[in-house]
C-alpha cells in the first residue's frame, strides 16, 4: 500500500470518529455549554394584579359594598405575600379605614401606592387592587442531555432545577426573591410555616441538580 493510500484510508476512519465524539458532547437543548458551577436555572417572578371597583359615599363604603369586599378577598384567599392598595381619586381617610378593616381580617396591611390597572374608574368610585407575586424556574426539570457524555466536565442542562425550584415553592413571599427582606427579629408564623406546607402539599420543585 501507497503512502498516499495509507493516508487516505486513515482519514476515513478519523471522520466517522469524530462525528461519533461529536454526537456524545453535551451542549444542552440550545446548544450552549456551562463550564461553571453557576446555574442557569433561576427563579423567575411575576407578578399580576387583580381589582374590584366599589361605590363610594360620603361616609366611606357602605355596608353592602364592605360585605362585598369581604366575600372578594375570600374568593381570591388573600393572605401573607399579597398585596393590597387603594385607587381613590379623592384620597377619602373614610374609604382608606374600611378597606384597611376588611384586609385587617387576613392580617394584612395596605400598601402605600396603588398600581396602574387598565380600565376607566367612573365617578364616585373606589378601586382596590391584590396584586400577587409568584415564582417559577423556567424550563425545569429539563433531562435533555442525560443521554449524552460530558467531555468538557461542564454541569448538566438541568443543573440547579432541584434546589432553585424549591426555593421559589418554599418561600414565603415571591417578592423577597428580588428585594429581600427587612427582619424585624420576630419569627412570623405564617412566613416559618410555608416549607413545611409547601413540602405536605407536594409543592416541590423537580428534577436535576
Amino acid at each position: 500500500m501507497t503512502i498516499f493510500s495509507k493516508r487516505a484510508a486513515a482519514a476515513a476512519l478519523a471522520l466517522p470518529l469524530a462525528a461519533l465524539l461529536g454526537g456524545c458532547a453535551t451542549g444542552g437543548a440550545d446548544g450552549a455549554e456551562n463550564n461553571t458551577l453557576y446555574s442557569v436555572r433561576q427563579p423567575v417572578v411575576e407578578r399580576n394584579n387583580y381589582s374590584l371597583d366599589l361605590v363610594t359615599g360620603a361616609g366611606g363604603l357602605s355596608v353592602p359594598e364592605q360585605t362585598r369586599l369581604a366575600d372578594w378577598f375570600e374568593a381570591m384567599d388573600v393572605g401573607y405575600g399579597d398585596r393590597i392598595a387603594v385607587d381613590d381619586p379623592m384620597n377619602s381617610p373614610a374609604v382608606r379605614e374600611d378597606v384597611a378593616a376588611v384586609a385587617s381580617r387576613h392580617r394584612l396591611l395596605l400598601a402605600d401606592g396603588a398600581p396602574i390597572t387598565e380600565g376607566h374608574m367612573a365617578p364616585g368610585r373606589v378601586r382596590v387592587v391584590v396584586s400577587r407575586s409568584s415564582a417559577h424556574v423556567p424550563g425545569c426539570p429539563d433531562w435533555s442531555d442525560q443521554i449524552r457524555t460530558t467531555l468538557g466536565n461542564n454541569t448538566s442542562d438541568g443543573y440547579g432545577c432541584a434546589i432553585n425550584s424549591n426555593l421559589a415553592a418554599m418561600v414565603a413571599d415571591p417578592e423577597h426573591l428580588l428585594n429581600g427582606a427587612s427582619g424585624t427579629g420576630e419569627t412570623v408564623v405564617m412566613t416559618s410555616n410555608r416549607a413545611i406546607e409547601a413540602f405536605r402539599s407536594g409543592g416541590t420543585g423537580g428534577g436535576g441538580n
